[in-house]
């Protein structure tokens, strides 16, 4: 599972200050990455979402597209297009961390840790970092004439910068012991923020004890002592905090000190002062809350004095200055789960906070400010994709920008006004894509030689009512040369999170289920963020029974518009998607197969063994006080309803969902003498997975439910071109 809220973490581990996309998100989608440390820092273009588990999706799907590092094959003259198969797994690509350059004529971005550079009116990308080495986070300097990047090509990941007018040999410009993880500059560009903890930053290196490099016992003494990484245990002083590196000297400063973790730190425009994220309460291991502070840069004390800028319930995350220097605009969300992160501003010298996005009612994912500073530009969640609008920051008054379907995963503005954007449609691919007068101008082909070698099956999106009443969307793909009339074996795929969505752009796991004759569909079931606060709160203390209904009611969708076999249906999904498939199978017999991967099962047998103690305290109480809440809830207590053959499988050292939880509903079902099966992953946490065990994983998913539901591959009835299903139809 895996939460978000605006100090939440959208992924699995909600460690000390996790932001949703920092707010530790339960039971998150699937095997990438998805804790931070409160809040990501605005600017970064970091989408910030509840701490609930990812959705297995989106994870899925960036994890395929974030992988590639070979060259797309090229089409043989003539060839006819094929089915996806499994060995196109890492064949996605897609570009990240865009930056236009001062003067909007350039951009920046990663692609297979290479960062190349693009003319913004449209060209020819160029690689101006070699192969063989990772780097990141590009950012062009003010007077434009330098690119600096984060660089691992000297064993750590330090500063490196290229002359723009060459793009030539880089050079490195710090070799601090300890690796950077972000480049954060000062606005002269003569200093760098970093966090860290003490003793990594007086080591100078990392210090974190890897798995199996323990020599002693762990002594724990904090409420929050578990987190998905390494041996699991949080123990002794794991505080981050703020450290300026001065470049001249090559000196690194200590500028926050004491027992909290202080997060996504920003300088004003002035150099002077930094504002940052802190949960300082008397047990910040019991709370959401997170509040702004202030700190003088130079200060001699070690932030002993600081400033406090809000002080309130709210989760609160990312804050960016203004321009000119006079407002700080942040994320705030009601709470660290189903909160959305709404768009706030506060006087840079204090005073009342001002939500600007109270109407949108929509989760905001990453914003920027204008060069003048009189507008906000923001990405916000709405139906499945991900809108731009900007809003003023006088009155509120709300502008679209970008509208419709499509899912932009960053953006960036420059100075002039230029505005850039990464963008997939429907079924399509991650590109590059220039932005004005509401219009998207694709820059880059990335994916286009490589979608002419496969065949995709049509995707849409669909609208139906659950039975309250309530609008519910999903998403179908269909097998490549779908025959109208014809009823398939089809798969219900439900995403993690719980908060988070389905979402526009091709999905490779859809797309592989559907090449060997599946129907997959998608929903956003309530806690999904596409449609605003109470649509994501309408799971609270109702995990598998509010949602239960939605999905459901998307099977009966595609049966009733005579796609869906109903006598070849399964069920599968990840983190809190694996749970949904517990609850599922021990609700009715309709499914014929299911597989549930990393999904809880007995919620109480987890308190304090995973990490999610803060979120079960939050909303369900302490198991001891409200018993019955846990047990409702769990599906394993169910267990002898079951009829349908299950699959579990999950991480051996995932603390985020504890591979418990597969193991107690697996004896269970073996005992029964239901037919099941139960895969352990050596190594893998809940996320980070590698290339061989993620294909392991879907796989034994497709033989699973071959086993049971007949699939037959999309080689075997294949459209002939033009026809619907086709590639050629494919938008």
């Amino acid at each position: 599972m895996c939460m978000s809220a605006t100090g939440q973490v959208r992924c699995r581990d909600h460690t000390c200050g996790s932001g949703l996309l920092r707010r530790a998100r339960p039971w998150l989608g699937r095997r990438a990455i998805v804790h931070y440390k409160a809040f990501p820092a605005i600017g970064e273009d970091q989408v910030i979402r509840p701490l609930h588990l990812l959705t297995s999706i989106t994870l899925l799907v960036n994890l395929s597209l974030a992988m590639a590092t070979e060259p797309m094959p090229q089409a043989a003259a003539g060839a006819a297009p094929r089915a996806i198969t499994l060995d196109d797994y890492d064949r996605i690509k897609s570009p990240d961390d865009l930056r236009l350059a001062r003067d909007g004529r350039q951009i920046a971005y990663v692609l297979d840790d290479q960062i190349f550079v693009l003319p913004a009116g449209g060209g020819t990308s160029r690689a101006v970092t070699p192969a063989g080495s990772k780097a990141s986070a590009p950012h062009w300097s003010h007077d434009g004439r330098t690119l600096y990047f984060l660089s691992d090509r000297s064993k750590s990941s330090q500063v490196w910068k290229l002359s723009v007018d060459s793009f030539g040999e880089a050079s490195q410009v710090t070799t601090l012991g300890r690796g950077f993880d972000a480049l954060n500059f000062s606005h002269d560009e003569t200093q760098l923020l970093l966090t860290s903890t003490v003793a990594a930053a007086t080591a100078g290196a990392d210090t974190q004890p890897g798995k199996g490099q323990a020599t002693e016992p762990w002594v724990i003494t904090r409420l929050q002592f578990k987190e998905d990484a390494g041996d699991g245990y949080l123990t002794g002083d794991r505080a981050e905090h703020l450290f300026v590196y001065e470049l001249a000297t090559a000196q690194l400063r200590q500028v926050t000190s004491g027992p909290y973790t202080e997060s996504q730190p920003a300088w004003s425009p002035d150099g002077q002062t930094i504002v940052f994220v802190s949960n300082r309460e008397d047990e910040p291991d019991a709370s959401y809350k997170t509040d702004l502070w202030q700190v003088a840069a130079h200060n001699t004390d070690q932030g002993r004095a600081l400033v406090r800028l809000t002080n309130d319930d709210r989760v609160k995350s990312a804050p960016a200055w203004s321009p000119d220097g006079r407002v700080i605009a942040f994320l705030s969300a009601e709470d660290g789960v189903y909160g959305l992160p709404q768009l706030a501003v506060i006087p840079a010298t204090g005073g009342p906070a001002r939500i600007l996005t109270a109407d949108l009612d929509r989760w905001i994912s990453s914003f920027r400010f204008s060069p003048d500073g009189k507008w906000i530009y923001l990405a916000y969640e709405h139906l499945g994709g991900t809108n731009l609008a900007r809003i003023r920051l006088r009155d509120g008054k709300l502008e679209p920008v970008l509208q419709g379907e499509q899912q932009v995963s960053s953006f960036d503005v420059s100075r002039s006004g230029a505005l850039a954007a990464v963008i997939a449609h429907m079924n399509d691919a991650p590109e590059l894509h220039s932005v004005a007068k509401a219009r998207a101008h694709r820059l880059t082909g990335i994916n286009d030689a490589y979608l002419q070698t496969v065949v995709r099956g049509s995707k849409e999106k669909v609208e139906f009512k659950s039975p309250d009443g309530t609008a519910v969307e999903a998403f179908v793909t269909k097998p490549p040369g779908f025959v109208a009339g014809r009823r398939y074996p089809t798969l219900l795929h439900i995403h993690g999170g719980p908060v988070g969505q389905f979402a526009y752009g091709l999905d490779f796991e859809a797309q592989y289920f559907a090449a060997n004759g599946y129907v997959v569909v998608q929903p956003n079931p309530r806690g999904s963020t596409g449609r605003g606060q109470a649509f994501v709160r309408g799971i609270y203390q109702t995990w598998g029974i509010t949602d239960y209904d939605d999905v459901i009611a998307a099977v009966d969708h595609v049966i009733r518009e005579g796609i869906a076999d109903p006598d070849r249906l399964g069920v599968h999904g990840y983190s809190y998607g694996g749970y949904m498939t517990n609850v599922i199978i021990t609700r009715t017999p309709r499914f014929k197969a299911a597989a549930s991967g990393a999904g809880h099962s007995y919620i109480v047998g987890n308190y304090g063994h995973d990490i999610y103690q803060q979120w079960y305290n939050w909303e369900l109480g302490p198991p001891w006080e409200n018993r019955e809440k846990y047990d409702r809830l769990s599906p394993l207590l169910r267990a002898g309803q079951v009829q349908t053959p299950t699959l579990f499988l999950g991480g051996r050292d995932d603390w985020n969902v504890p591979i418990l939880s597969a193991e107690l509903f697996y004896q269970s079902l073996r005992k029964r003498g239901i037919d099941t099966q139960l895969v352990v992953y050596p190594g893998m946490h809940h996320s980070d997975w590698t290339d061989e065990f993620q294909k392991d994983f879907l796989q034994r998913h497709l033989q699973w439910f071959d086993r049971y539901l007949g699939g037959t591959p999309a080689q075997d009835n294949r459209a002939e071109p033009g026809a619907p299903g086709s590639m050629n139809s494919v938008p």
